[in-house]
């Protein structure tokens, strides 16, 4: 959130705090927070679409 409230303040000069940023990412521009998904470095896709196929 510290980049996008560098982002407004560069292009208005509006300093905004935390808060005020994280209004502005959900409230008016409907944004949620999203984590990446966790997947294991072995995962095999090719076993995984196998055993599917065949379950």
């Amino acid at each position: 959130m510290e980049r996008v409230g560098l982002v407004v303040q560069r292009v208005t000069g509006v300093v905004l705090s935390r808060a005020s940023v994280w209004r502005l990412l959900t409230g008016r521009l409907g944004w949620t927070l999203q984590r990446p998904e966790r997947r294991a470095v072995e995962r095999d896709e090719s076993e995984i679409a196998r055993w599917i196929a065949h379950e």
